[in-house]
């Protein structure tokens, strides 16, 4: 799976963004979907993840309330809308494929087999 993520840039805090990552190569559906991130110095970390249908979501506690994963399987592409946000969102976010029938936790980057390039997301105050 190819994954393109895009939608990232300079946002005031309290403001908005909407991520998007297109998926292309494999059968999308097959797949449950990921966003991490990572700030400068920190390791990368969990946001947000999606089942391959979309039925479940799943939020680190520190974006639950602000951001929402949703997926168009139809479009092959999976969104992060992100609002309210704050200094500390700044960081790359990348969307990540983990097999449909794949072990592992949502939570966790080893539980992905494929990567996005990355899109920079920096808020200021």
């Amino acid at each position: 799976v190819q994954l393109q993520a895009c939608g990232g840039g300079l946002v005031q805090a309290g403001g908005s963004l909407r991520l998007s990552c297109a998926a292309s190569g494999r059968t999308f559906s097959n797949y449950g979907m990921g966003w991490f991130r990572q700030a400068p110095g920190n390791e990368r970390e969990f946001v947000a993840a999606i089942s391959w249908s979309g039925a479940s979501t799943y939020y680190a506690d520190s974006v639950k309330g602000r951001f929402t994963i949703s997926r168009d399987n139809a479009k092959n592409t999976v969104y992060l809308q992100m609002n309210s946000l704050k200094p500390d969102d700044t960081a790359v976010y990348y969307c990540a494929a983990k097999p449909r029938y794949g072990s592992g936790s949502y939570y966790y980057t080893n539980s992905y087999d494929y990567w996005g390039q990355g899109t920079l997301v920096t808020v200021s105050s």
